[in-house]
């Protein structure tokens, strides 16, 4: 292996401290060319005070590598009302000439507010810039923060994406607590006792998490340690977690009696329901007034992180986030007799997975709905049979472009923290059908001798497809923006083309499918060589991907929005005096996760091209993943194949037409 270091800086003493010059003087190996920095060394100590005050005091520094790194030489912390920083410094090591140091006079201050996404934090950010950061330089910090913790609960996150070098977590306990530690992605370290009570875990040699497209979120495949600090007395009553339940239990504490109605929520209700003959359209008119009558507006100061408003002030105020929703929600649905529960889960699925040891890995808020026995309605497909509260349906009311009844892609077999009166329940949320969202495209065209396309489609989006179209098209305001959005979905499969016409249906209804129809001309969609004419059969619409074109080994799962089923058939008829002289074959492909069929097919003068992609599991694990590029590669291959037209000898009769079947 190949080795390097800075030790001609190591003697120089002008401001950087021992410690970092320590670092400078070591051997350090050589990173391949896609390595921008690593980190040398990480020391975080955390002194456990009181279950009401912890001290963090944490110390890093970087070698940066390559041009990229430079971003290490700024680093920010996060401060609130209940946790304050008490000192930052900065230093750098340069490749020549003196190191200095970065005073906290070089601290800045910033709100991070907001206010036009409608989230309003009492969290502020204290940045330092470390000047001259250049490739080769050593660039260090230390701080320390004092807080007021919601939860007797410490998270070690020792890997990220750049390489560790040497990465250590220091923990001291009052006389007579306790902990547990548990392990996410990485094999258990063992403690070494550091001192009294004081224990210190240490990791070394850590690889970097190289990013890939449709990767799991950081947290589901970084290595850390979740630390539980266990006060003598008991555990919940100190909002020290070793356990799903305790979390659960310790947010039905937080949430306590503000889900409960008020007499305008129930007059509400009334006024909602009153005309509705069945218990389904009473749920549905609930769940549309929190959709669409509730802004969504966070102000989350304190404990508001966590704590939801009372639903009647929810209510009054007509604005809330997505607990806040959730829980004027829970209280409306209770006055029709129907019973629901918090979901906390992260909106990105895999960043908690099944396995994981209990700890605060969330950040939105839904709800699970205890549905009547008696209760059929076929639009309900979000559910799931938990064997103590009967068939449960889940409905997030943030969610305004999501049908009652379904959830969005990223929800889907995601892992959520089921909240009950006795305490949490780490659930699966369930998997929708892929009929239940894609894009399902009808066209007919008309070629032209010279090339020239005519062409009008009609596009059916559902579910997640729609509902991403839907969000688009809610800030547009004027119709020659409408227009755009219809040429950028175009632009993805024609050079040259114009639009001549289209029209959206359903834009504002999220019950019902989208309708995006528009007519075009594409001159020389037929490319002509001498007396042929080469045309595509598949005229819009892209499924192939380039994902996996790396000759790097994929490291994670591929991940999907969701499961899904898009569908094109186009018909096209041909110009008079040309007859086909070849076409693709039939395609036909099954790899479980997803499947590919597409067929070119002749009737009389009127070409036909038909082709389903279904999308059936929500990700592809690493093992499959050049399963996965050959697929793609199937379908790009398909996508390109063209239609052989050659012009028929004058006095030729027409091929007889193919028997289909039909």
């Amino acid at each position: 292996m190949a080795w390097w270091s800075l030790a001609a800086n190591a003697g120089a003493v002008h401001g950087a401290p021992e410690w970092m010059h320590a670092l400078a003087s070591k051997m350090q190996p050589r990173y391949d060319d896609r390595t921008d920095a690593v980190l040398l060394y990480s020391d975080t100590s955390v002194t456990v005070i009181s279950k009401d005050k912890m001290r963090t005091h944490v110390r890093e520094a970087y070698r940066i590598l390559r041009p990229a790194g430079r971003e290490h030489g700024n680093f920010f912390v996060y401060t609130s009302g209940r946790k304050k920083v008490t000192f930052m410094r900065a230093w750098c090591i340069p490749v020549s000439g003196q190191d200095y140091e970065v005073t906290e006079k070089g601290v800045s201050e910033q709100s991070p507010l907001a206010a036009a996404a409608g989230v309003f934090l009492d969290a502020k950010r204290k940045s330092m810039k470390i000047p001259a950061p250049d490739p080769g330089s050593l660039v260090g910090y230390e701080y320390e923060i004092e807080e007021q913790p919601f939860f007797l609960q410490s998270k070690w996150d020792f890997q990220g994406f750049d390489p560790v070098l040497e990465s250590h977590y220091r923990l001291e306990l009052p006389a007579d607590w306790q902990v547990k530690s548990s392990w996410i992605n990485h094999g258990s370290i063992d403690a070494v006792r550091a001192g009294t009570n004081t224990w210190e875990w240490t990791a070394t040699d850590l690889g970097a998490i190289r990013r890939e497209r449709q990767m799991p979120p950081l947290s589901g495949v970084a290595a850390s340690m979740v630390v539980s600090l266990l006060p003598p007395g008991g555990t919940p009553e100190h909002n020290a977690f070793t356990s799903w339940s305790d979390i659960g239990q310790w947010y039905t504490g937080l949430v306590g009696q503000r889900s409960e109605s008020s007499n305008a929520i129930r007059q509400e209700v009334t006024a909602l329901t009153g005309s509705q003959h069945d218990t389904f359209a009473k749920m549905h008119a609930v769940a549309e007034f929190v959709q669409s009558q509730i802004r969504y507006v966070a102000i989350e100061l304190g404990i508001g992180s966590w704590q939801p408003n009372a639903a009647s002030d929810i209510y009054t105020n007509r604005y809330g986030d997505c607990k806040d929703k959730s829980t004027l929600a829970i209280a409306m649905m209770k006055q029709l007799g129907i019973e629901s529960y918090y979901v906390i889960i992260n909106g990105r699925r895999d960043a908690i997975s099944g396995n994981d040891p209990a700890h605060n890995g969330f950040n939105h808020a839904i709800m699970a709905i205890s549905l009547p026995e008696d209760l059929h309605d076929p639009s309900l497909v979000a559910t799931l049979v938990h064997p103590k509260l009967g068939k449960l349906l889940f409905f997030d009311p943030t969610d305004e472009v999501t049908p009652f009844g379904r959830i969005r892609g990223e929800l889907q077999s995601n892992y959520g923290l089921l909240v009950q009166r006795d305490g949490g329940e780490l659930i699966l949320l369930p998997r929708q059908e892929p009929a239940l969202n894609g894009i399902h495209r009808q066209g007919k065209m008309a070629l032209e001798e010279d090339g020239t396309l005519y062409g009008e489609v009609a596009e059916t989006r559902i579910g997640d497809r729609a509902a991403e179209e839907r969000r688009r098209l809610r800030t547009v305001q004027t119709d020659s923006d409408k227009l755009k959005v219809v040429e950028a979905l175009l632009s993805e499969s024609l050079g040259v083309f114009k639009l001549t016409a289209s029209r959206l249906d359903g834009v504002a209804n999220r019950d019902h499918a989208l309708g995006i129809n528009y007519a075009f001309q594409a001159p020389e969609y037929g490319k002509k060589t001498g007396d042929m004419l080469l045309v595509r059969s598949r005229v819009v619409g892209t499924e192939s991907s380039n994902l996996l074109e790396t000759d790097e080994p994929r490291r994670f799962a591929i991940e999907f929005d969701g499961p899904s089923q898009n569908s094109d058939s186009f018909e096209i008829s041909l110009p008079p005096g040309f007859e086909v002289a070849d076409m693709a074959l039939p395609v036909d492909v099954d790899f479980g996760f997803a499947s590919y069929h597409s067929k070119t097919e002749l009737s009389g003068s009127t070409l036909r091209y038909t082709r389903t992609f279904e999308v059936t599991d929500v990700s592809v694990p690493a093992s499959k993943a050049d399963e996965l590029k050959k697929l793609y590669r199937i379908i790009a291959t398909d996508e390109r194949s063209t239609v052989v037209l050659k012009r028929r000898v004058q006095g030729q009769l027409p091929p007889p037409t193919p028997d289909t079947g039909k």
